[in-house]
């Protein structure tokens, strides 16, 4: 027997692609790797962003010094296939920025590009490094990355740790620092925590995106009860309905993770897990409903900015462009293009208030990733985008491209950006758990 046929199983439990096995050089990550995927997630916490220039943004500074450096140690993995596939993505998106309507936005749109070239890389180097390690050291990192969050929450409201976290807050953040707090004790009885971060919904945010990571990666027998666990002290320690998409985001990982065995879904395993998802996604309305009664009430009621633009509004703007310009919609970062069309479509809304705060600059608009793919690329690029980058995954060896990208069009529900490093972080992560838990699966 060869040596690499040896050492097959073993690679196998590190959770790395059939593509990458035969190269892979051990089945955990080292401490450089590992500091560095803290470092990157801590660029994603806080979104650190530095001016290069007036209009030249360097977005989540730490996680693109980060991710350059992973990329750097993990270019002996990067396939040709999979260098082609990457190739061919951003192609799709030069094309689109190229043909998009009024060439007087192109520069703004040239940027986009690069920006969205930057996040792209930094997720795939992300990838590379995170389908290195072993499904426990995987696990134990997100887990201690959601526990911190969780912990650095409790003691900013209960441990007078508040006054230093806002002092570094000022510090860091020269605009966009949070101002709801007066909102927060109407919804939530109390001023959220944001534990170094520029506002709450950041930590939600990562909070509820290490959990799952954690979930869909550790073997722990009792994981999905802990889970549940992790949902109720989030609620408790940092009130928000970013963390209800906790319980959204079961029902991809019950569906189209938990069931498979050797490559395939199980049917025999499948149909309990359906029962169980379709329970998990239908208690997100009672649990908003006891959680966060006061803005659950509002949401519904077309009472909550918040809520107004980062679904609804986006959905219907994503509606409007798509009809208007279906071939190549509004182009990368296009908002500015599309800001009037956008606020009178709002205006109109019997869900919008017209004595809401004007949204300045427009992307604030737009806060949802997920649509603004659609509001950004129209229907013919949206499509042909959503093929390449299935294309990537699939070249990646990653085995549920469902599963990717159900979790990210939910996540996409808490956040903007879309050519920001944090939506293709969300990408590259969920591909990453179907990698290391479908590896896993293979030798049961």
């Amino acid at each position: 027997m060869s040596l690499v046929t040896s050492t097959l199983p073993l690679l196998g439990r590190a959770g790395l692609p059939p593509v990458y096995r035969a190269a892979a050089p051990a089945s955990r990550l080292g401490a450089v790797d590992v500091a560095l995927v803290v470092l990157l997630l801590l660029g994603l916490y806080t979104s650190y962003t530095v001016m290069i220039a007036r209009n030249v943004p360097f977005p989540s500074v730490p996680a693109g010094v980060a991710g350059m450096i992973l990329l750097w140690r993990r270019r002996d993995r990067l396939t040709r296939t999979a260098l082609i596939a990457m190739l061919s993505v951003l192609t799709v998106y030069a094309v689109s920025v190229i043909v998009a309507p009024d060439l007087s936005f192109l520069p703004r749109r040239l940027n986009g590009l690069v920006q969205i070239t930057y996040s792209l890389v930094i997720g795939y180097a992300l990838f590379l490094t995170i389908t290195l390690g072993s499904r426990e050291q995987i696990a134990t990192l997100f887990l201690a990355c959601a526990l911190v969050l969780l912990v650095g929450c409790l003691l900013e409201t209960y441990g007078g740790l508040r006054p230093l976290s806002d002092g570094v807050r000022k510090l860091l953040y020269a605009r966009g620092l949070y101002e709801g707090d007066q909102r927060d004790i109407l919804y939530y009885e109390q001023v959220r925590p944001k534990f170094f971060a520029s506002e709450p919904s950041s930590v939600t945010f990562c909070y509820t995106l290490f959990a799952f990571v954690w979930l869909a990666v550790s073997r722990w027998r009792w994981k999905v009860p802990a889970y549940l666990g992790l949902v109720g002290l989030g609620i408790f320690a940092m009130p928000g309905p970013t963390l209800l998409l906790m319980l959204v985001l079961l029902a991809p990982y019950l569906v189209l993770l938990a069931p498979r065995r050797r490559g395939r879904l199980d049917p025999v395993r499948l149909v309990p897990m359906l029962l169980v998802a379709a329970l998990s996604a239908g208690s997100f309305f009672l649990v908003a409903e006891a959680a966060f009664p006061q803005r659950h009430q509002d949401a519904r009621r077309g009472d909550d900015p918040s809520s107004f633009y980062r679904v609804r509004g986006p959905l219907m703007a994503a509606a409007e462009i798509v009809t208007v310009h279906p071939i190549t919609g509004a182009g990368l970062t296009g908002e500015p293009f599309i800001e009037r069309r956008v606020t009178d479509l709002y205006l109109r809304s019997p869900h919008y208030s017209a004595a809401w705060p004007v949204v300045h600059p427009s992307s604030e608009l737009l806060i949802n990733y997920f649509w603004l793919h659609w509001v950004y690329l129209g229907l013919f690029f949206g499509v042909l985008a959503a093929v390449a980058l299935t294309g990537w995954l699939l070249a990646a060896g990653v085995p549920s491209v469902a599963f990717t990208w159900t979790v990210w069009a939910i996540m996409g529900q808490a956040a903007g950006a879309y050519v920001g490093p944090t939506c293709w972080s969300v990408f590259f992560l969920a591909a990453a758990c179907a990698v290391l838990h479908q590896d896993d699966a293979a030798y049961r």
